[in-house]
Formats: structure tokens, sequence, C-alpha cells
């Protein structure tokens, strides 16, 4: 009898929200779970960010104050291997980050990753970039394409589109 086939790793990383507000993301495990194993991180507990004071503005400002690089340096103590990465905003900050601090990247997949647009490198590895095309931040096609990035603008949908239809959102987009 032939072994199976074991499955490629592929982390998920939170918004900003953590995993608090994170039921959503039990579609992109019903819809993922069949072709990899998946760890998912909470961009929170990545981070350490105080969640006490659970506001956008506040959860925000912490990321931006260093938040973000202390979930970067965290996710290369925790992450060793070339992987696979599915990230939701502030998320696909930290893994563009993690890969140009010498994360394995082989297929990095961000949604909604506006803070992106202020990047001058990218990292190694095969990216794909997905906005709300009603996104206010999402970066310019301009810098899209200066970046040789591959992207898709969906239609009519704001900067939080990934929260309400995973499965409608995989008919539309490729995550790896």
């Amino acid at each position: 009898m032939k072994e199976p086939t074991p499955k490629e790793k592929l982390i998920i990383l939170s918004d900003l929200w953590g995993k608090k507000k994170s039921e959503w993301i039990r579609e992109y495990f019903d819809v993922l779970n069949k072709d990899y194993s998946i760890k998912f991180y909470d961009c929170c507990e990545l981070g350490e960010i105080d969640t006490s004071d659970y506001r956008e503005e506040k959860l925000h400002k912490q990321f931006i104050r260093g938040g973000i690089e202390k979930a970067v340096e965290n996710l290369l103590l925790l992450e060793k291997e070339k992987i696979n990465i599915l990230a939701f905003s502030i998320g696909g900050t930290i893994a563009w980050k993690f890969g140009l601090k010498g994360g394995k990247i082989n297929n990095l997949t961000c949604l909604s990753s506006t803070r992106l647009r202020k990047e001058e490198f990218r990292p190694k590895g095969n990216i794909f970039l997905y906005y709300g095309e009603k996104d206010n931040f999402q970066p310019s096609k301009e810098w899209l394409e200066i970046m040789s990035l591959k992207y898709q603008i969906v239609q009519t949908e704001k900067h939080e589109f990934y929260r309400d239809y995973a499965r409608k959102l995989f008919d539309n987009v490729r995550v790896m």
C-alpha cells in the first residue's frame, strides 16, 4: 500500500484583531485543510500587543510602534524551514518583513496588506497580493509593477473583504 504524500506546510497570519475576532478564519481552514498542514498565528500574540484596550486605533498604534518588528523577530524564531504563508492585513506586512529578514518563503499570499505600499524591497519567493477595489490604502499599480508582483483587485470590495466570504473568495483568488 502506498503511503499518503505529506501535506505542504501553510502558516496563516491573522489580521490586526488576532484570534479574538477571527471566527471568519474557520472557513479558510475548511477550504485549505485538505491540501495543507496549517499553523495559525495570532499577530497580536506574535507582536506582544497589549489587547486590554481592544480598539482598532490602539492596536494599530502598537503594531506601528514596534509590534511589527517584534512579531517578525518571534516568527523568525518559530519558523526555520521554507514555508507557504497566507496573511491578512497587518499579517502580510509581518510576513513580508519576515522574508526580508531571512525567513524562507516559498509562496506568500497577502490579502489587504496595505502597509506594503511603503516597502522598497521585496522578499524572495512567489508573492500574490489581493486588494479590495474600494480600499483607499491599497498600493498604486505603479508600485505593484515596479516590485514585479502578481496581484488582483477584487471588484467592488473594501479593506476587510476577506472576512465575509472565504468560499466565494477562493473562486476568484489564487491562494497558492
